[in-house]
């Protein structure tokens, strides 16, 4: 089955986690994509340069290289870069994870026996910056009725594991303009249009986190999570009630200090 797995990278990110990303999407895939691309999201470092020019000398043709001349997040560049997907469905990946070796052989063949699901994630187990020591495992609802429901309080798939098809997306608009959060915007876009979705109940991702995470989610991160609740009660994705519950819920975790926000986010996963 053909499919297009797409990737942004800039500046800040580690040449290291690229390499072990794309060894993950090529060398060690049981099914190996048709077609990789990766939007430089803004100018990148010599060290990012040199390990994409090593991939395009070893993938030929399976690399799609998308440049835009200064940053502009996450979802903005997805948007630029699934224009050049040429396949309808599309693997995500974030160039610092690690996709499993039955990753893309798994999620394709859900979607082939799945014609009417849009959206498909799978469970992810998080774990520290060398990818060492297990954080814990991220377990998301898998009926779509399951997730229409856990999406009106928090974000119902794992970004980096997610395949969708590129017509249910574009259909939509692609990503919504935010800086954060733009894939649970997204989701409760499709959604509140009626798109089907589902996870695979098995861990498909080695996903890096870290524990300064939540120590990072404070105030700014508040901020960014207020306009994503104005945006769904907007599109009709949520009520007013909802809508207040949810502006309790994230101002009581996110303002605490970092180790209440650990416990805080254990419990919650």
């Amino acid at each position: 089955m053909s499919f297009s797995v797409l990737l942004s990278v800039y500046k800040d990110e580690s040449p290291s986690y690229l390499k072990q990303a794309l060894l993950s999407i090529w060398d060690d895939q049981l099914l190996k994509p048709s077609q990789i691309v990766i939007v430089r999201d803004g100018p990148l470092t010599s060290d990012l340069n040199s390990v994409l020019v090593d991939f395009k000398a070893v993938l030929g043709g399976v690399l799609t290289e998308v440049s835009i001349d200064k940053n502009v997040g996450l979802g903005a560049a997805l948007n630029e870069g699934l224009k050049h997907c040429q396949y309808e469905l599309v693997a995500r990946m974030d160039t610092d994870d690690v996709a499993l070796p039955n990753r893309f052989a798994r999620q394709a063949e859900f979607m082939l026996e799945n014609p009417d699901v849009s959206v498909c994630s799978t469970w992810v187990q998080e774990f520290d910056q060398n990818l060492k020591n297990s954080q814990g495992l991220r377990k998301v609802p898998v009926s779509h009725e399951e997730i229409v429901n856990f999406g009106k309080r928090r974000n119902p798939l794992s970004h980096p594991a997610v395949i969708f098809r590129k017509s249910a997306v574009l259909g939509v608009g692609g990503y919504p303009p935010f800086r954060k959060s733009q894939d649970y915007a997204l989701w409760s876009l499709l959604l509140s249009r009626g798109y089907k979705m589902a996870n695979i109940p098995e861990v498909l991702l080695h996903m890096r986190t870290g524990d300064g995470l939540m120590a990072r989610r404070g105030l700014s991160y508040l901020m960014h999570e207020y306009r994503i609740l104005r945006f769904q009660k907007d599109i009709g994705f949520i009520g007013w009630k909802d809508y207040l519950v949810n502006l309790a819920i994230r101002t009581t975790v996110r303002l605490p200090p970092a180790p209440i926000k650990r416990m805080l986010y254990k419990l919650a996963r």
